[in-house]
């Protein structure tokens, strides 16, 4: 027996305009839309109805994992509280990143979790305890000696569809400024600063052995199992042209604009993170999503480290005149679908699998940082395969 549910008196964010009207939901697909507002169903106030966010790239499911330096929460537990706050924030597919690789050959709390955290996605999704939809994104550290053997020893998980290279040794990438490298690990209480400068040596030291067999063997192992590849901070074409040989598909937080135009130009859809957009610039002092956006260099928004961050970064973007909703939509739903090889996702049209996400746009009055005022997200509802979820 059919189940349907109408969701009527919307702003429909739909892929090329936004309009008033009904969505009609079956058998949990997108059966039907109408510009007609119905008197039977759920009344939405006019609120917009968006397609579910898809993330692609968040860290923060190993802060609940680890909430304190030192400090561990239950794995399956700390999932379900993960995933509370991302299917609050809209999403409802995401790409839970787990970190592995040592660089010093010392015990790495994100490599000595992967595993931990891998099983307990794949046990919670198995349950069905979770709201959103969740498949693990192995960030491969290819610096790091053991790294290869750890990605081999993760074989037999069939939830990884995403495996991104990155190499964050200091001086380059990432942290071609290696003060903004010192900020950072100096404040993760991770190294003192007297101890900073050789650190960073034996960093360099280890990175010079490891790093360019690390990234080819890693990215054939990721290719012969059928697992999309992403490359992480590209910075020169150099690095670009490596990563389109590999076979990348996405290029992950490209650090300049020429190594973005240089992806744009192999065929990669670049990933920028929302927080970037949030905050006006990088932390690290590298490319500003905003310009990467402006040249046309700019594809899928991730939340990176705050979950909330894409679908404020799509308010914020429309309500300064930067980029219309619907296609801002596009940022965080349609392109990381369809790079993701999830074709049934992403966009509000008949036959789509019914992923929503019901927002109220509150204005908030003028301040130092925003003269204009703006207007922020507020996450009503989250629709699943037409199931309410959040």
């Amino acid at each position: 027996m059919s189940h349907e549910t109408v969701l009527s008196n919307a702003r429909l964010v739909l892929a090329g305009e936004v309009v008033h009207g009904s969505v009609l939901i079956r058998d949990g697909a997108i059966a039907d839309l109408s510009s007609r507002t119905t008197p039977s169903g759920e009344d939405l106030d006019g609120d917009y109805l968006l397609p579910g966010l898809v993330e692609l790239h968040t860290d923060h499911l190993e802060a609940h994992v680890q909430p304190r330096p030192g400090t561990r929460w239950d794995p399956v537990p700390a999932v379900l509280a993960h995933d509370a706050q991302v299917s609050g924030a809209g999403v409802t597919t995401v790409f839970d990143a787990v970190r592995i690789g040592s660089m010093t050959g010392r015990e790495n709390d994100g490599t000595a979790l992967a595993a931990e955290i891998a099983a307990a996605i794949t046990y919670a999704a198995a349950a069905e305890l979770t709201r959103a939809e969740h498949f693990i994104h192995v960030r491969c550290e290819v610096a790091a000696p053991g790294t290869v053997s750890e990605f081999e020893a993760l074989d037999k998980i069939s939830d990884i569809r995403l495996v991104s290279l990155m190499d964050h040794t200091p001086g380059q990438r990432q942290y071609a400024d290696v003060e903004a490298f010192r900020t950072y690990m100096v404040g993760k209480g991770r190294v003192s600063n007297d101890a900073f400068l050789p650190f960073v040596d034996e960093l360099k030291k280890v990175a010079e052995v490891h790093s360019v067999p690390n990234r080819a063997k890693i990215a054939r192992l990721a290719l012969e199992r059928g697992i999309a590849l992403a490359a992480h901070d590209d910075a020169t074409l150099e690095h670009v042209e490596e990563s389109a040989g590999f076979g990348v598909l996405i290029s992950e937080f490209p650090t300049t604009r020429l190594a973005a135009q240089a992806a744009r130009e192999h065929g990669q859809l670049i990933v920028m993170g929302a927080p970037n957009i949030m905050r006006g610039g990088s932390q690290s002092g590298n490319v500003a999503a905003s310009e990467l956006l402006e040249a046309g260099l700019l594809d899928i928004l991730s939340s990176d480290y705050v979950p909330a961050s894409p679908l404020q970064a799509v308010f914020l973007l429309e309500s300064e005149g930067v980029l219309p909703l619907h296609e801002g939509a596009k940022l965080v739903a349609s392109n990381p679908a369809r790079v993701a090889g999830l074709e049934d996702r992403g966009v509000i049209e008949a036959g789509r699998r019914a992923d929503l996400v019901r927002v109220h746009a509150h204005d908030l009055p003028a301040s130092p940082n925003r003269p204009r005022g703006h207007r922020v997200p507020v996450v009503r509802a989250v629709w699943r395969s037409g199931v309410r979820v959040s």
